[in-house]
């Protein structure tokens, strides 16, 4: 994926984070499993992406909220970073 074809929200994470879009991408989250038996090591699970939102726990919250995760983009912010509201 070239740096023109990433949504433009990547390219906006990869420069706040301070990294170049193509190596922000290529670095994703993952896990695997692994068992250790009788002195051997067996990998017996891995998953990433989506595979990985049950470990995540913001993602259960949004996933209730009225926008969802709105892939989109993000749209929720700090509480302090909201227009003020007069009383």
């Amino acid at each position: 994926m070239t740096e023109t074809t990433l949504p433009p929200i990547v390219i906006e994470s990869a420069a706040r984070s301070g990294a170049e879009p193509a190596a922000y991408v290529r670095e994703r989250p993952g896990m695997s499993a692994f068992v250790l038996e009788d002195g051997v090591v067996y990998h017996t699970y891995s998953t990433y992406a989506r595979g990985l939102d049950g470990l995540w726990g913001m993602y259960q919250w949004l996933d209730r909220a009225p926008k969802g995760r709105n892939e989109e983009g993000i749209w929720w912010r700090h509480h302090d970073s909201y227009e003020q509201v007069a009383r």
